[in-house]
């Protein structure tokens, strides 16, 4: 009987798995995957890879990654190079992906052997997500620290001892022969260069915390651009895409027009004298939220102004101390405008950061915006 009750007990029927296309993974997944033949030749790219190369996946398919994508001095092509010695599957990280056709990616990629197709390479790219990329960037806020330290340095150890230097180099005028006076004249022009130099840093001494109020960053553009079209960028075609839902900033006015005179006028000296063209964009990004130094929080920094030129670009050796002082490009420049933007960016508790290839260099500015609080304590968008 107990084992009739048992047997009588009906049971679901299982279910067979579903199958899964192996396309719709791969499309599924967010970083970029391709496979590369052995003549470089794109064999197969997924959903991903038409978004990081901004070319459709048809198109991808006629084209040989390192002849006509990627240079072959990049270090991707050694990963496709190693897996063809032999190897079974490679990485590296913190690439550097440049190129005129999709722009400028920090990637971590990965390349990986096919058994069953010999000769072909799987190469997976992931683009380093914006938190990844912060220790670079707040060392231009260390930067501006450094500077202001030297600053008030300079101000109280050197320009003291420098005024007692010249007034001993005027008595000293009085009492030797007429063919020393070039000696005493030498010491005082000297000791003069110095406090101007000094007088130069000033800018970057600490004055306390900035008086933040809500600034419409649309209006200060504007400014700055009728600025630059009256004087030094008379030569440069400016364009304009601004997003006109964007919320005020939270800073000071007038520092923040310093900024962006800065940035501007570096941009056109950068500009060709003929076809000199300068995009002032302002857009803002969800969720970008920074861990800063000193602080439990994250800051939101929603609110991005870029500056984008048609120059011939920076060196690469020049691109790591750009925002370190008396470091420039040009002939007669002082090396003093990018650590003052970098100090007055930290200031305002933001971020500044680059990127640089011939014809295009973009300087990115992120500002925290004036804003509410609801109840859950989130900042709202105005």
């Amino acid at each position: 009987m107990m084992t009739d009750s048992i047997t009588s007990i009906k049971r679901k029927p299982r279910t067979a798995p579903t199958q899964v296309d192996a396309d719709a993974v791969l499309n599924a997944l967010t970083q970029t995957v391709m496979v590369i033949g052995a003549d470089d030749r794109i064999m197969y790219v997924n959903g991903a890879a038409e978004q990081f190369f901004k070319i459709s996946a048809n198109k991808l398919k006629k084209k040989y990654l390192f002849r006509e994508l990627i240079p072959e001095d990049n270090p991707i092509y050694g990963l496709v190079v190693q897996i063809r010695a032999g190897a079974y599957a490679v990485s590296e990280y913190g690439i550097h992906l440049r190129s005129p056709l999709f722009g400028h990616y920090l990637i971590n990629a990965q390349a990986s052997m096919i058994l069953e197709t010999p000769g072909a390479t799987v190469l997976s790219l992931r683009e380093r997500s914006i938190t990844d990329q912060i220790d670079h960037r707040l060392t231009h806020r260390g930067a501006a620290r450094s500077v202001s330290a030297m600053a008030a340095m300079l101000a109280h150890e050197v320009k003291n001892p420098l005024s007692g230097i010249r007034g001993a180099a005027q008595l000293l005028e009085s009492s030797v022969s007429a063919e020393d006076h070039s000696l005493t004249t030498l010491i005082r022009d000297e000791t003069d260069r110095i406090c101007a130099l000094v007088d130069r840093m000033d800018v970057f001494s600490e004055t306390g915390p900035i008086v933040a109020e809500a600034v419409n960053i649309h209006l200060v553009l504007d400014r700055v651009r009728r600025l630059a079209e009256s004087g030094f960028g008379r030569h440069v075609r400016f364009i304009e895409h601004y997003d006109p839902s964007l919320p005020p900033v939270r800073g000071s006015r007038d520092q923040l027009m310093q900024v962006f005179v800065n940035l501007v006028k570096n941009a056109c000296e950068a500009c060709p004298e003929i076809g000199g063209e300068i995009i002032l964009k302002t857009a803002y990004k969800h969720g970008v939220r920074f861990a800063m130094p000193g602080s439990k929080s994250k800051v939101h920094l929603p609110l991005m102004v870029s500056v984008q030129d048609n120059g011939q670009g920076m060196a690469e050796d020049v691109q790591t101390y750009i925002f370190d002082p008396f470091v420039t490009t040009k002939p007669k420049g002082s090396g003093l405008g990018l650590p003052l933007v970098a100090k007055i960016v930290g200031d305002h508790g933001g971020v500044i950061d680059f990127e640089s290839q011939p014809g295009r260099t973009v300087f990115r500015v992120m500002l925290a915006m004036e804003q509410t609080t609801d109840k859950t304590g989130e900042g709202t968008r105005e």
